[in-house]
């Protein structure tokens, strides 16, 4: 049996970490910063002093930024619309980790398995829990399992949609 290299065990490690939050976010509807605000910095700091990392290091800065701000402008705008949160921001900060973790170039891809996947499982959420359609459920769990995607296998979506386009 062959030993697993560093960005495997880094792997086997954000999997893992993704996993909890998003057993943690359908218990609680809660992104706990103590873990998410590391996980950014960790991402930062792996992609920038390893060359095993995923992403650049500016495509990591980038990613964390535009992942966190675009969730934060699209809450913004909702709750001017409707005078109350869409959105929370610890999807913001988790979504902010894996573009810190993924890069920039991971974001379309991780947003568009999330929100497809989201409806579906909101759907089935808020069956489940027989409430009505305007009832909140947790986004963390979706995010965290596209970012496990995107992570595994790397932009399969667009992949995907462009063999279908050409």
């Amino acid at each position: 049996m062959g030993y697993l290299a560093f960005s495997e065990w880094t792997q086997i490690f954000l999997i893992l970490v993704l996993l909890y939050l998003a057993y943690f976010d359908l218990r609680t509807f809660r992104l706990p910063d103590i873990i998410t605000l590391p996980l950014i910095f960790v991402g930062l700091i792996f992609n920038g002093l390893t060359n095993q990392g995923f992403a650049s290091l500016q495509d990591s800065i980038s990613g964390a930024i535009l992942g966190y701000s675009g969730l934060w402008l699209l809450n913004s705008l909702y709750r001017a619309l409707k005078k109350q949160n869409g959105i929370g921001m610890g999807d913001a900060k988790l979504l902010a980790a894996l573009g810190a973790w993924l890069g920039l170039h991971a974001l379309p891809s991780i947003l568009l398995i999330a929100s497809l996947t989201g409806l579906i499982g909101g759907v089935v959420w808020l069956q489940w829990n027989k409430q009505n359609h305007r009832a909140a459920f947790p986004f963390g769990p979706f995010l965290a399992i596209a970012g496990i995607i995107e992570l595994l296998w790397p932009q399969t979506i667009q992949t995907l949609l462009l063999s279908k386009l050409a």
